[in-house]
Formats: structure tokens, C-alpha cells, sequence
């Protein structure tokens, strides 16, 4: 008998397969006691472990390319790190196994992570894994991960590590399933990046049967258990509808009625242009550069490497606009030279554009490599800071800029509810304004974006969310400036248009979202994506919000 379970859909698409589940978790070592002598070899076990799946790590990372390899290489770190190997040392010292070591000192960091105001557990899923990976390879087991199979299926977890994500093939993984998870983990913007459907935040997904037929639709983060063959035409008619759209759109964003509206993508270095020059971004929308400085947590990539990596990017565009985000460290991105250890809640602490003025050295050499990097280029440098939280800091970034040499306008990101309230103060130091809706819902409604159990006050349908976008467009429009988004809010098609018509300007997102967007915008004109804006505002929840504008733009 069909059934529905509504879960986060967050990867666009349609998927009709067989569950395989996830592998079992690594379970938890003995707690066997080890002599003095042997202390000394188990340390010795630990290490070799840990230096293994760190370089297992990277490895893949190297295969996977693109936001994976930064990710991947991120979790590299996390296996090496000094603080916990020593820890992990002095667990052995007094009588504990390397793989109870292991074992124990994850899970005190792991309580750690916790007492810090859970603003960092959405890595928890991260950190089992290298726990996971470390242990299994001491006890000498299997690493749990993707199900081998022959045929095509659909994969249900209760999370995905993104080593796990990052590899899968999507000949055979037709889509995937988490109980955990949210909108913005690595997992689903992964998802995105591969083109594979994926809903997240579905608990009660692990009990579906092995074996059983499910549909999977991306878009929606509906789940048909078993669905009938009516279902299963409706959804791959949809499907078929929407990969005939998708190839028959092509060129700049826009409206059907020459509305422009320019499509750019987020990437995170060079090795993310490819996928969106092929999708045919008009530039980027969001550079995130702190990938380029998680390589070495202890000290800042020289200007030589960073004007080589920014010039990469700046050349792939010709007459197009590359929008670069200065360093955002801090919080689930700690840097040991830049970012505070001891802080008790690291979410509300010194990160973003706090942490360069704090070390103005950092944040001068990265701006004057950014004005060597785009010497002699045609492209339309646009640079903005992170974390802005009014006209003081706002002043302080586009004064650093100008003391840098930088030929470029001068941008904030608004990412603290504070930024959209005050949004025409902060436009009197800068040229434009870029939303970063993750953060934003996450600071607006004190709901991590990483934790499943807030994920509805992290869906970007909020209305209240909708009204500090609507304050910040307006306040833009006011100063003839623009107002951008580049959080992941842009990459759904149909919030596309209601951001459209609540006056953002531009749209930026991961390159495998920019076709649908592209083809959705087209379909309906500038006063329908104003009245299905003014529709969602109108709503109470997000649900009732996406309700309403679709009913508009559907005409009902």
C-alpha cells in the first residue's frame, strides 16, 4: 500500500529504486586494560591508524574534486589534530587500548562540541566518522559505508559523512535518504554539487524494509513508500517535463518578460569552475575563499599562492562579475592562527570580518592579493565581507579595502538580523549587499543549520525570513544599489521567483541548480513572481509560504 513521508528535499530530481541501507555503525571497542609495556606500542598503533585515514582522506578528496576535496580534506585535519592525538596519547598512558584511546577521546570532544551551545553539531556527523574509520581500521574490520550492489537503489542513512557522499556513483546511487541532517550540511550541498536527489530530516527513514520500492522526489522531500503505478508515471512524466525544459533553457537569467535577473555560482576555488562555466553561470556569485586557508589551519597561505588560486577563478569569467567573500573563519571553521580556542559559544563569537580586523595583517594581505590577482583582466571585481553587523563594521571593511589598493566594489554580507534591520545605514559605506540566508535563518530564529531537529526553522520559507530579505532588497533599491542572495535558499527554482519578486537582483548557488532556476524563472513574468512574494509573506509557516506561491504562479 503507497504511502507519503515528507522529509527536506535538498538535491532537485526525481528517483524511483530499491532502499539499500547504510552499513552498520563501527560498534564501541572493549574496555580492556593494557600494561605499562605495552603502552608504547599502542601509541605507536594510533598513530599509524590516524596518519592512515587521514591520507585515506585526501585521497579521495583528490578523486572527488571540487567543494568535496575541501571538505574531505577539512575532515584530514580534524583525524590529525594535536590536541586530540595528545589526548588520545594520554588515554594509553593509563591502561587504555589505541583503540579505546581513540574511541574515548572523540567522544569527550564530542561532549565538548555539545557544551559549546550545539552551534557545532552539524560536524558531529563528521567527527564519527574519522572516529569510525580510525577504530575500524585498529580493530581490523570493515569500514561501514555505501552498500556494495549491482543494480541501481536508493541509499538510506541515518547520515551521510561527506567521504561518503563525496564518492558516490551516481550510475548506481539513484538518490539518497537521511533521518538526520539538514538544508545546509555538507551532505546536502554535495548532493547538489553531484546532481543526485536527496531528502534529508525523514526520521523514521531507516525502518523502510531493504529491498523496498520507494520514489524519491528531491524537489518537494516527498517519499513514496511503495508507490503505485499511477505514482510512479505522474512522477517521472514530471521528471521528463522538467529535463525537457532544463535543455531547452539556455542564456542569461530572466523572466518571461526580460526581467533580468543574472544566475551565478558559488564555488570554491578553481576547481569548482568548470561545472559552472558548463552551467552557464553568468560569474560568481560567492568565492568562498577560506577553502584555500583550511589547507594549513596554522598559518595563512602566502599572497603568491592566493593571487595564483584567485587569478584561476577571475580569468574563467571574461566580462562577468566574480563576487569573493574575504576570509570567514571562525565557528565551524576554526583557524589555530586566527580564531579564539576557548570561546563558549564560538556561533556568537569573533569569526567573519570580527576575527580579519582583529588580525588586520590577514586581512591586508588577502586584499592586496586580490588586487594583484585581477590586474590586466576585463572582469568586474565585487569583494565582501562576512559577518557584517552594522555601519561601524561596514566602514571598517571598505576602508581596508581602499588602504589596500583594491580596484573593486565593496560589498556586506547580510547574515545577522541586525544587518537587514540597518540595511540602509550599512549602504552608506558599501555598493552592494549579498544575503546569506543560511546564516541568517540561523541567527534569526536561533536554530542551528546544522542540527535535524530545527531544520524547519532553517527552511528558507520562513516568512519572517522572507520579510528581512524583503527589507534588505527594499533598502537597496532605495540607495540604487543591489541586493543579491547567495545562500542555498537561491538554488530552489520556485523561491527563485518569490526572491525575485520581493526585489533581490541577482541569485547565486551551486552550478547544478542554475539550468532548473534558469528554466523555472523563465516560465513566469515579474508581476507573478511580486504576487506570489507578496502571497508568502502572507503565510504563517513555510509550508503555507511555498503553498501559497505556488498556487499563484500555477494561477489557481
Amino acid at each position: 500500500m503507497e504511502t507519503t513521508l515528507r522529509g527536506v528535499g535538498v538535491s532537485h530530481g526525481v528517483a524511483i529504486g530499491e532502499v539499500r541501507h547504510m552499513g552498520t555503525a563501527v560498534l564501541e571497542p572493549p574496555a580492556r586494560q593494557i600494561t605499562a609495556d605495552e603502552a608504547a606500542r599502542e601509541q605507536g598503533r594510533a598513530r599509524q591508524a590516524v596518519s592512515a585515514v587521514a591520507a585515506d582522506l585526501v585521497a579521495r578528496g583528490q578523486l572527488a574534486g571540487g567543494e568535496a576535496q575541501h571538505v574531505l580534506e577539512a575532515q584530514a585535519m580534524i583525524a590529525e589534530d594535536p590536541e586530540l592525538m595528545a589526548d588520545v596519547d594520554r588515554r594509553i598512558a593509563v591502561g587504555s587500548t589505541a583503540e579505546r584511546g581513540v574511541y574515548d577521546a572523540f567522544a569527550a570532544y564530542r561532549d565538548l562540541l555539545a557544551g559549546a551551545g550545539e552551534y557545532m553539531a552539524g560536524r558531529v556527523a563528521d567527527l564519527d566518522d574519522v572516529r569510525n574509520r580510525i577504530v575500524a581500521r585498529l580493530l581490523g574490520v570493515p569500514m561501514p559505508g555505501v552498500p556494495d550492489s549491482d543494480e541501481p537503489y536508493v541509499l538510506i542513512a541515518r547520515d551521510l559523512a561527506p567521504a561518503d557522499t563525496a564518492l558516490l556513483d551516481p550510475a548506481l546511487v539513484l538518490g539518497f535518504v537521511t533521518e538526520e541532517g539538514g538544508p545546509t550540511s555538507h551532505s546536502a550541498i554535495l548532493a547538489r554539487a553531484l546532481g543526485v536527489p536527496a531528502i534529508v530530516a525523514l526520521p523514521g527513514a531507516g525502518e523502510i524494509a531493504e529491498g523496498t520500492m520507494i520514489a524519491v522526489d528531491g524537489s518537494t522531500g516527498d517519499l513514496f513508500v511503495d508507490p503505485s503505478p499511477q505514482k510512479r508515471a505522474e512522477l517521472e512524466a514530471a521528471a521528463a517535463e522538467r529535463k525537457a525544459a532544463l535543455a531547452a533553457s539556455s542564456g542569461p537569467g530572466a523572466t518571461s518578460d526580460g526581467h533580468k535577473v543574472p544566475l551565478l555560482a558559488n564555488v570554491g576555488g578553481p576547481a569548482d569552475v568548470p561545472a559552472a562555466v558548463e552551467a552557464g553561470a553568468e560569474g560568481v556569485g560567492l568565492f568562498r575563499t577560506e577553502f584555500l586557508f583550511l589547507d594549513d589551519s596554522r598559518k595563512a597561505p602566502s599572497e603568491e599562492k592566493q593571487i595564483e588560486s584567485y587569478r584561476k577563478v577571475l580569468e574563467a569569467f571574461p566580462q562577468g562579475r566574480v563576487v569573493v567573500r574575504v576570509l570567514d573563519a571562525g565557528a565551524d571553521k576554526p583557524l589555530d592562527f586566527l580564531t579564539p580556542g576557548d570561546e563558549p559559544n564560538p556561533a556568537l563569537g569573533v569569526r567573519g570580518l570580527r576575527s580579519l580586523l582583529d588580525h588586520p595583517d590577514v586581512l591586508r594581505t588577502q586584499l592586496t592579493a586580490l588586487a594583484k590577482a585581477a590586474e590586466g583582466l576585463p572582469v568586474y571585481l565585487e569583494v565582501m565581507a562576512p559577518m557584517v553587523a552594522d555601519r561601524i563594521d561596514a566602514k571598517a571593511f571598505a576602508d581596508a579595502c581602499r588602504e589596500a589598493g583594491l580596484k573593486a566594489k565593496f560589498g556586506a554580507m547580510v547574515e545577522i538580523p541586525s544587518a537587514a534591520l540597518r540595511a540602509r545605514s550599512i549602504l552608506q559605506e558599501v555598493e552592494f549587499l549579498s544575503l546569506g540566508t543560511n546564516d541568517l535563518a540561523q541567527y534569526a530564529f536561533a536554530a542551528d543549520r546544522q542540527v535535524g531537529a530545527v531544520s524547519r526553522l532553517q527552511d528558507p520559507w520562513q516568512p519572517a525570513l522572507l520579510d528581512l530579505i524583503a527589507m534588505s532588497a527594499d533598502a537597496a533599491k532605495a540607495e540604487g544599489k543591489s541586493c543579491g542572495v547567495c545562500g542555498e535558499a537561491a538554488s530552489d527554482p520556485l523561491l527563485a521567483c518569490v526572491l525575485t519578486g520581493l526585489g533581490v537582483t541577482s541569485l547565486s548557488m551551486g552550478a547544478a541548480s542554475i539550468p532548473y532556476v534558469r528554466a523555472t524563472l523563465a516560465k513566469y513574468t515579474l508581476a507573478q513572481c511580486e504576487r506570489a512574494a507578496a502571497a508568502a509573506r502572507a503565510a504563517d509557516s513555510a509550508e503555507e509560504a511555498r503553498v501559497a506561491a505556488q498556487a499563484v504562479l500555477s494561477g489557481e
